[in-house]
């Protein structure tokens, strides 16, 4: 069984995290989505927010591809914790030139601290490529309209505070 670890703050989960976790599901048997939880910032959800909304949003993607989807948190090193988790592959998903050169420095920093957990990068598909969470944050806080962003459970949730 080839398990993947996508970490990520997921806060919130956006249609770019979701179009990253149904390709994903397409490569491996079991993919864990790892919720950093740091203890020095102050999210906008709270950790069991965003685990119960990536469950709830991630479950049936895993149903539909065959892929045995867990949600966790995490609060130390990437890689101990994808070790504990028994996975083999980092999944990191791609958006552009930035994220490339930020993901690539992360790869080669996870690749000498864990040697044999192998980093994949999953290119953002067009139509989610401009969606960071950061930027929805700023949307939602203003009360602007996150529905193009997010999937509908995540909009509702995100109303509702």
């Amino acid at each position: 069984m080839r398990t993947a670890y996508y970490p990520g703050s997921f806060d919130p989960v956006t249609n770019g995290h979701v179009d990253v976790i149904r390709r994903a599901c397409g490569i491996v048997d079991r993919l864990v989505l790892a919720v950093g939880i740091s203890h020095s910032k102050k999210p906008f959800l709270a950790g069991e927010v965003r685990v119960d909304l990536l469950e709830r949003v991630a479950g049936p993607i895993g149903e539909e591809r065959g892929c045995e989807i867990v949600v966790e948190t995490f609060d130390n090193l990437v890689v101990d914790a994808a070790r504990t988790a028994g996975a083999s592959l980092l999944i990191r998903g791609l958006r552009d030139a930035t994220d490339y050169a930020y993901e690539m420095q992360m790869a080669g920093m996870n690749g000498k601290l864990a040697p044999e957990l192998e980093t994949v990068f999953l290119p953002a598909s067009g139509p989610v490529r401009h969606i960071a969470s950061s930027l929805v944050k700023q949307i939602a806080s203003m009360g602007g309209d996150i529905s193009g962003f997010v999937p509908e459970i995540v909009a509702d949730a995100i109303a509702k505070t």
